[in-house]
């Protein structure tokens, strides 16, 4: 028998191990070694499917950009604010699938316990409550009060092509209040709770992937992070604020409720929680700015809100140059301006005065100027045409190029205003067929200053969203389809026993972004959708000059008189209270 030469069974040692690991039955267990990156190690069961098949595309073009669709206005935590129970469901649940996906208590029996969806879109006020595994009546694209960003639905929409989203913490206090509820309206309150979800939904989807920084959800505080994630094929996601009195700076009876400590603390604390873009006012006019209005139904409600918070209706006046607020209709919501006090009454509005008399405050001219130094983005969306051109002067005149406008509420005619600023475009996913004209009508403009282009789809903000064009349109939507050249393989999307079809069930939730870009596309062409998948290099762009700005030296901090229509008031002056709703007796008194 011969000697083993030295060393040789520790070498017949490695060749076994390494034989295994090739095989498969070594450290990750069984197959471990052909599971593809963008596969989870463990998901949940029973689960919703993704139905997307293939590799998420990585790295950058020749140029050395980024491709990829942007999300710049979603509200993925809604179902934490508003009171925690305007919107039902939540889009991960550690107890999974069944639990995370259910309707709310009140809503039981027969959905007539959903008040603000069947005020403004349902008027038979009645829904089936159930989630998984039937899902019959929600989520769909009408519906107001139902979980639309479950994170497998959200999973797929990266799968597809998407590669940044905009998450927009959010909240109401009004709306909290009149509503059922189970925790506090604070609205700053309902922001750091949301902000904190959003990182547990980060680690959820980690551990799935086998540990931390392994998913594909990654929360980002600048452009540098952002640009890495979406190299490595994950979706960057930006924290945003949009809710109606921030840092409490509500105004009543037009004295503003706060001051400029309350506006640079606000300002640090979401600057620490890693918000990197905000809305000054949006709905109600506030001690910063006034708002653009809503229109119908949906006016009328937000205008009682705004009352109830206030003790001010809004306020117009005939417009001063060519753009315009919306109209604010005369739609009668007896349910709810029955909530007034006796003798308030909503008033009626003159059609040729579109403007609201509103602008930018100084103390909104002073909570913009420190956003700015802080590098943070503006958005216009929901500032008054009069807030917007102050807002837009004065980062003009510094030339701050951080300014956003993430779902179609700002007006058409300040969007090459924007461009030339620096700033960047997300058009609200409408009906496939008006986002298809929507985008044509500003398309010279983006070839001009070689922008592409966004999309807000506003999922869980109280909006509606795509509808189906129907199963008989002569050139919907066939699957399975890549959402661009070389790109994925898309089905129908399964949910329990629910399969959705974008031609029947349209936007119904985030899940169908692949879908509705699809239908976009049969409609608009490749060339819409080669600019729809720059828009991740040019929110990139915009964000990396925020970054990147200082401040003039040879120009004075702007902006920051002491003096405004919310600052320096004949009224006396109101307890500072951000939760307090006033009866037409306290109105009459602060008014004397």
């Amino acid at each position: 028998m011969k000697r083993a030469r030295p060393g040789g069974i520790a070498a017949l040692v490695m060749i076994m191990v390494a034989t295994l690991l090739v095989s498969g039955f070594g450290a990750g267990g069984a197959g471990a070694a052909e599971r593809p990156w963008w596969e989870p190690v463990d998901r949940p069961a029973p689960d919703s499917q993704i139905n997307v098949s293939g590799e998420p595309f990585t790295g950058t073009d020749a140029n050395g950009d980024v491709r990829g669709f942007v999300d710049t206005h979603n509200h993925l935590m809604t179902n934490e604010a508003f009171g925690g129970k305007l919107v039902c469901g939540k889009p991960f649940s550690e107890k999974g699938v069944a639990d995370a996906l259910k309707d709310c208590p009140e809503h039981y029996p027969d959905g007539a316990g959903a008040l603000l969806e069947n005020l403004t879109v349902d008027p038979d006020g009645h829904h089936d409550p159930d989630g998984w595994p039937t899902f019959k009546d929600w989520p769909s694209h009408t519906t107001m009060s139902h979980q639309q960003n479950y994170y497998a639905w959200l999973e797929r929409a990266w799968r597809g092509g998407q590669r940044v989203l905009t998450t927009d913490l959010t909240s109401n206090g009004v709306i909290c209040s009149i509503y059922v509820r189970d925790r506090g309206c604070d609205e700053m309150d309902s922001i750091r709770l949301q902000a904190e979800k959003v990182n547990d939904m980060q680690a959820y989807i980690d551990k799935m992937y086998g540990g931390e920084g392994k998913g594909w959800f990654r929360i980002v505080r600048s452009p540098e992070q952002a640009r890495e994630v979406i190299k490595a094929g994950k979706l960057a996601v930006v924290l945003g604020v949009e809710t109606s009195e921030p840092f409490g700076c509500k105004q009543i009876l037009d004295v503003a409720q706060c001051g400029k400590k309350d506006i640079d603390a606000g300002l640090d604390e979401l600057q620490k929680l890693g918000v990197s873009s905000m809305f000054l006012c949006h709905k109600f006019d506030n001690a910063l700015c006034g708002v653009r209005f809503d229109s119908g139904t949906q006016g009328t409600i937000i205008n009682v809100g705004q009352f109830l918070s206030t003790g001010t209706f809004w306020k117009t006046e005939k417009c001063r140059g060519r753009e315009h607020d919306n109209p604010i209709g005369s739609a009668k919501v007896p349910e709810w301006e029955a909530k007034l006090s006796p003798g308030a009454k909503v008033p009626s509005y003159d059609d040729e005065a579109r403007c609201n008399t509103r602008g930018l405050t100084g103390l909104g001219k002073y909570a913009l100027n420190g956003m700015m130094d802080r590098g943070m983005m503006a958005e216009v969306d929901h500032m008054s045409v009069k807030a917007a051109g102050q807002a837009m002067d004065i980062m003009e005149s510094v030339k701050y190029p951080g300014v956003i406008s993430s779902h179609s509420w700002m007006d058409r005619n300040w969007t090459e205003r924007l461009y030339r600023m620096g700033g960047f475009v997300g058009s609200y996913d409408l009906d496939s067929k008006a986002f298809v004209e929507e985008a044509g009508a500003t398309a010279d403009l983006r070839k001009k200053y070689g922008v592409g282009l966004g999309y807000g789809t506003d999922f869980n903000g109280l909006g509606s969203h795509p509808a189906p064009r129907g199963a008989d349109a002569p050139d919907k939507v066939t699957y399975p389809f890549r959402s661009y050249k070389g790109g994925p393989l898309v089905d129908r999307q399964r949910s329990g026993e629910r399969v959705w079809d974008v031609n029947t069930d349209g936007g119904a939730h985030v899940g169908m972004v692949p879908d509705w870009i699809e239908d976009v596309r049969k409609l608009g062409g490749d060339k819409l959708v080669d600019e729809l998948l720059s828009g991740a290099q040019s929110y990139l762009d915009t964000w990396n000059a925020t970054a990147s700005w200082d401040r003039p030296e040879n120009l004075a901090r702007g902006g920051t008189a002491s003096a405004s229509s919310s600052e320096s008031s004949t009224f006396r002056t109101p307890p500072r209270s951000t939760d307090h709703h006033w009866s037409l007796r306290e109105v009459a008194v602060h008014v004397k």
